[in-house]
């Protein structure tokens, strides 16, 4: 399998996942405004949100795709998908049960998390009712994130990397076909949620059928072993269910600790000045597109390699798709890193400044984008380094580096959001970071998984030089020209900025050539 082919194809599938997920955000504001009844969506919809964060997506992954890669190299594809299988019937069982008591128990979720709008009766209402039809969809996301880690395993990428898609199709095709048509328009987002999730768990269940049952297993006595019993109490005595089970805990908590510090930061950034929160959110949606478009398509694709290696006892195999994956991150990394600190304000300008979004919020939203791109390298070598761990089944030590990692963010914000308010938050988060990375890197050196092979001090060293000139032209032209100004002629600069980024791939790589650094040649050497 080539790393870098299948990378490149994650990252465009979830390039098409940010754009159509930006343009469900843009139908909505359109459609639906900031009112009481958009507010009543968004709390509902984080409820069962903030679960698929904690354990479908986030801790169940990181928890279930090493056992059953470990599973699949040691006893075979009939045992790993018989470990899939139990999985599946424990986690449909605990999430049924999960889902009646959160319908049964609605109200009061509700309340805590929105302390009852103020005693406005008719938006806690609606809320409640919202919250008991869509918090079903924790069960159907929580199948696809296990249908996810299996194909994962199997070497399947495109279909998980393309499910989520459909939920954003699911978005504009309701807000637009069925709001006109409600009473209460709002319901259309929440039948959204639902037709999303179960085109997303229908496309997995297929995927899983053509990829795997039906290639390897239809006729083979393996296949019928798999499939003989349904009994969720037989599935949890299964040793390998409880072992998952087991390392979620851990898993969760490292989960855990992301949102609590989500939320400690967006409750100092809401006693600073108005729009503060705002200009982070922006900030941060940029910030994901580099993050998720190499940091999570190396993620994904590392850890079944990994995994595989491990239960191998491949050491060399280990240490060559990390180092593999590190050098991507130093030589995709670094130049986005500085491209967005100096187009800060183009890229700002170019996405979000038209209509209320004025001045202000252009230069208050790039500052915060400026400090959000000190961490972006820390940010994505944690995908690579982390998974180290994980194909280990070694899940707690990411969750100390975890732990103290938010304890740092906090003591920066100490000193940071009073020098420099909205983004010193974006700094201090940034920093914490690069702390993580690199403890999760001396963490892998400590324990002999990963020792960086040599040369990469000149490597380094020729990216930083071939950077720092691209950074130096585009940052030269850019300063030409008047972004703000420009509103009012958005087609030009759209032009403008598409012109600049073009010259900035061709400095840096250009540059890097020149300096030596064979880029195709390594990844093609070290991605196979």
């Amino acid at each position: 399998m080539n790393l870098l082919k299948t990378a490149a194809t994650i990252s465009g599938l979830t390039l098409l996942s940010r754009i159509t997920g930006l343009a469900r955000e843009t139908l909505t504001a359109a459609y639906f405004g900031a009112g009481s009844q958009t507010d009543a969506f968004f709390v509902a919809f984080r409820l069962p949100n903030l679960l698929r964060r904690l354990f479908a997506e986030g801790a169940f992954s990181q928890a279930f795709v090493p056992v059953l890669g470990q599973i699949k190299a040691q006893e075979g594809e009939a045992a790993a998908l018989r470990l899939a299988r139990n999985a599946a019937l424990v986690m449909a069982a605990a999430l049924a049960a999960i889902c009646l008591a959160a319908i049964i128990g609605a109200p009061i979720l509700v309340w805590l998390m929105s302390g009852g709008f103020s005693g406005d009766a008719a938006t806690f209402d609606l809320t409640v009712m919202l919250t008991r039809w869509m918090f079903p969809y924790i069960l159907m996301i929580s199948l696809v994130a296990l249908a996810s880690g299996l194909l994962n395993t199997w070497s399947e990428f495109k279909t998980p990397a393309f499910a989520p898609v459909l939920l954003n199709l699911s978005f504009i095709g309701c807000a637009v076909l069925l709001s006109p048509h409600l009473a209460q328009p709002i319901w259309a987002l929440a039948i959204a949620v639902i037709l999303g999730g179960l085109a997303q768990l229908s496309l997995m269940v297929w995927s899983v059928r053509k990829t795997i049952l039906a290639r390897q297993f239809t006729v083979s006595h393996e296949a019928k072993d798999t499939t003989t019993s349904w009994s969720v109490r037989e599935a949890w005595r299964d040793p390998n269910v409880r072992r998952v089970l087991t390392l979620m805990v851990p898993a969760t908590l490292a989960v855990s600790v992301a949102q609590v510090s989500l939320i400690i930061n967006t409750h100092i950034a809401a006693r600073l000045e108005s729009g503060s929160v705002s200009w982070l959110s922006f900030a941060d949606r940029l910030m994901e597109f580099p993050t998720a478009l190499l940091g999570v398509a190396l993620g994904t694709v590392l850890l079944p390699s990994l995994t595989n290696a491990n239960s191998n006892n491949d050491q060399q195999r280990t240490n060559q798709l990390i180092d593999w994956g590190m050098r991507l991150v130093f030589v995709l990394a670094i130049p986005a890193a500085i491209g967005l600190a100096v187009l800060a304000i183009p890229l700002t300008a170019v996405l979000f400044h038209y209509g209320k979004f004025d001045h202000q919020d252009l230069i208050m939203t790039s500052q915060a984008m400026v400090g959000y791109s000190v961490g972006l390298v820390g940010l994505i070598a944690i995908k690579v380094l982390a998974p180290g761990f994980y194909a280990q089944q070694n899940i707690k030590t990411p969750v100390k580096i975890a732990l103290f990692t938010l304890i740092l963010t906090q003591l920066l914000n100490l000193i940071f959001v009073p020098l420099f308010a909205h983004a010193g938050l974006a700094l201090a988060t940034s920093l914490a970071a690069c702390a993580n990375a690199l403890l999760l890197l001396r963490g892998l050196q400590k324990r002999r998984i990963y020792t960086p092979t040599r040369g990469w001090f000149g490597f380094v060293l020729r990216i930083l030089l071939s950077a720092t000139l691209m950074g130096v032209v585009i940052g030269g032209i850019a300063l030409e020209l008047d972004w703000s100004g420009l509103a009012t002629s958005p087609i030009l600069r759209i032009v403008w900025l598409a012109l600049i980024l073009l010259i900035a791939a061709l400095v840096y790589f250009v540059s890097l050539h020149l300096l030596g650094v064979r880029v195709r040649e390594f990844l093609k050497k070290d991605a196979q």
